[in-house]
């Protein structure tokens, strides 16, 4: 049958090398059914509601700061060995129109522990409203689409191995969800320790919460205790800042270029 060839674009090509890499990743889920009632009660306070995104990163940020295995990594270099990080780097999906098509772009927060829910709000709307080209991890990842696949994957693997820039150019956990969508992710790919996705939150609170987890460097059992106490930071932690936050707060700009990588 006769079709047509596409070529592909330099966002398809950016998927295509962390796919490379992820499949690479022995890749297990554990899953909780969470109720973040009170949480959703906090949330129901606010005249300006938050986005549940910028909500379950400042949880899981908090999660990660008293969790060490989660700010793990599994490099290569000098030999196989864990790396442990002092803090998180987020690293968030974004659907984002560019060249005619629709791109999923990644942003990086550094620290989002030491954020207010409402300054991670504003970081992540800057990356989903500004042009494309005017947020430097969009514009970084696009410029380096560009050159060979060969250097590509080369300088990814590197990037991946060398402990000390992991985490500066990939982040050490993932978050990417639809449940705006009315869908969920069963089985997402990252080259990261952890990529957390969550679920359409019911009327009563209810909501499934994943981790997906690299083998290597965790196990399921730490997983399923990290959900737990996940569960509690929502509606203890983040319910009560939530609540307490009436208006956000616009970010200083060396703030705003520090977590925003920009």
């Amino acid at each position: 049958m006769k079709g047509r060839a596409i070529k592909l674009s330099a966002s398809r090509r950016l998927v295509g090398d962390l796919m490379w890499f992820s499949i690479r990743v022995p890749r297990i889920t554990v899953q909780r059914q969470m109720n973040i009632g009170p949480l959703l009660k906090a949330r129901a306070t606010r005249e300006k509601r938050l986005s549940w995104t910028a909500i379950f990163l400042k949880g899981y940020a908090l999660l990660a700061r008293e969790t060490p295995e989660l700010r793990r990594a599994y490099v290569k270099l000098p030999w196989p060995q864990l790396y442990e990080y002092p803090v998180s780097v987020a690293s968030i999906a974004h659907e984002r129109e560019h060249d005619g098509e629709q791109a999923v772009l990644l942003s990086h927060i550094k620290g989002p522990e030491r954020y207010s829910v409402a300054e991670i709000e504003a970081l992540i709307y800057e990356a989903r409203s500004l042009p494309v080209l005017e947020v430097k991890d969009f514009r970084r990842a696009l410029k380096f689409a560009r050159a060979p696949a060969p250097f590509r994957r080369l300088v990814m693997w590197l990037g991946l191995n060398i402990a000390r820039q992991r985490a500066n150019y990939f982040g050490t956990f993932q978050l990417s969800v639809y449940s705006g969508l009315g869908a969920e992710s069963l089985n997402p790919l990252s080259p990261l320790t952890t990529l957390f996705n969550y679920g359409s939150i019911g009327k009563d609170g209810s909501v499934t919460v994943r981790i997906h987890y690299d083998h290597r460097v965790m196990d399921g059992a730490n997983v399923a205790r990290a959900l737990e106490r996940f569960e509690k930071i929502l509606n203890s932690d983040v319910a009560d800042e939530v609540k307490g936050s009436l208006k956000v707060m616009p970010l200083r700009e060396s703030d705003r270029a520090k977590g925003a990588g920009r």
